[in-house]
């Protein structure tokens, strides 16, 4: 799991140290309210949303009432439609960029979620029916004992990207030793999930900006480098602006914990106070693969 991250390279201006010593580590906050209450989850089939053309989209948002309020919560706007001009375009080849907000003037925000250690099957239960989407950066030493808990939630259209094998801080490595863990992940990911990760995360944030990371990552197949805006801890945010609020297209970092790390909440319970975080300031989530243009 992460713990207390490291403070990332100079090339890219300042990115708060705060903000990467909190992003990986266990968070705070007070048991929340209206959180889901344990035992076994109730059978209620999920709605479905229609596409403007009248077909139904299996991994659109459900607008039913009855599933969010299951769940402690309100009916979440729908994610509007993506641009047909994405405003992330990648490259095949040269250097990978390094983005932690996307550019747009649509109210939404992206969700991500890191590592893989907690596996609770009430998540995947909460993620079937409202069908919130979010990317999955997957570290392999933490998913390596049950690869297909993550497989359900990639087939609600969830794409999941490389998170190195062992999580190592990148700055503290030898290139080579960058390019195991880059290109390991990337091709362990590939042959469970079927899909090459085209996204990398480093661990802790630690070297986004290095030239060295860069290469490794370019050498490994990911065609870009994800960072965040905020870090969601137990009951709210972490931000790493003054003004302490989400903006257009901002990305959010969370993880696949559980109450080892989360003071005894579960990741359920966390992930509905984040919707509920998003949704005081006005926000609805949008799927990130959606405002990129592959390579």
């Amino acid at each position: 799991m992460e713990r207390h991250g490291r403070a990332l390279g100079t090339a890219a201006g300042a990115l708060a140290l705060t903000a990467l010593a909190t992003a990986c580590g266990a968070g705070g906050g007070a048991t929340p309210t209206g959180s889901p209450t344990a035992g076994a989850v109730p059978v209620v089939a999920p709605s479905s949303a229609a596409t403007p053309t009248g077909s139904v989209d299996p991994t659109a948002m459900s607008t039913d009432p009855a599933l969010w309020s299951k769940w402690g919560l309100k009916p979440m706007r729908p994610s509007p439609a993506p641009p047909a001009d994405k405003p992330i375009k990648l490259t095949r080849t040269g250097k990978v960029p390094v983005f932690r907000s996307v550019p747009t003037d649509q109210k939404v925000v992206f969700i991500t979620l890191d590592d893989g250690a907690e596996k609770d099957p009430r998540f995947v239960a909460m993620m079937r029916d409202l069908r919130v989407p979010f990317t999955m950066f997957l570290m392999n030493d933490t998913i390596k004992d049950d690869y297909g808990y993550f497989k359900p939630l990639q087939a609600l259209g969830n794409s999941i990207q490389n998170h190195t094998l062992h999580h190592p801080a990148m700055s503290t490595v030898s290139a080579a030793r960058q390019r195991e863990e880059v290109c390991g992940d990337q091709k362990v990911i590939t042959t469970e999930y079927g899909v090459a990760p085209f996204l990398f995360r480093p661990p802790y944030g630690d070297g986004a900006y290095s030239s060295t990371l860069n290469s490794s990552v370019q050498a490994c197949g990911p065609r870009a480098i994800v960072y965040w805006k905020e870090t969601m801890q137990i009951t709210g945010l972490q931000y790493q602006t003054g003004d302490r609020k989400l903006q257009d297209g901002d990305i959010i970092l969370a993880h696949f914990r559980g109450p080892s790390e989360l003071k005894g909440e579960t990741m359920t319970a966390m992930f509905v106070n984040l919707l509920k975080r998003i949704q005081e300031q006005g926000f609805t989530v949008a799927r990130l693969d959606d405002y990129i243009r592959k390579p």
